[in-house]
């Protein structure tokens, strides 16, 4: 297979987690995702920002969160995210330490 294709299917399998992630599925709360994956919504988001930062096109957090969620950020949590109890949050510090600041 070509890089070209390659990267077609890939950016192809991108849009359909972000089309499952953002319409079938916006049930599935972020800090869940992160628990289970090591990963989020945001996680996403900001891998595209760092993936436009490397290709020298400017792109803030916000911007880049409104790209991945096709809405601003506070109306997407405003619609679909829901408060956390005590043991998701402090399940989330720890996938967030393993996953997010050991990284950066």
């Amino acid at each position: 297979m070509d890089d070209t294709t390659r990267t077609e299917l890939e950016a192809a399998a991108f849009r359909r987690l972000r089309q499952h992630l953002m319409q079938d599925r916006p049930d599935v709360q972020n800090i869940d995702l992160m628990n289970l994956a090591g990963f989020c919504r945001n996680c996403l988001s900001r891998w595209y920002e760092e993936a436009a930062t490397e290709r020298g096109i400017p792109m803030s957090k916000a911007e880049a969160r409104e790209v991945f969620y096709g809405m601003p950020y506070d109306d997407w949590r405003a619609q679909n995210q829901t408060e956390a109890g005590p043991e998701k949050q402090a399940a989330f510090e720890k996938a967030f330490e393993e996953n997010v600041t050991s990284k950066t």
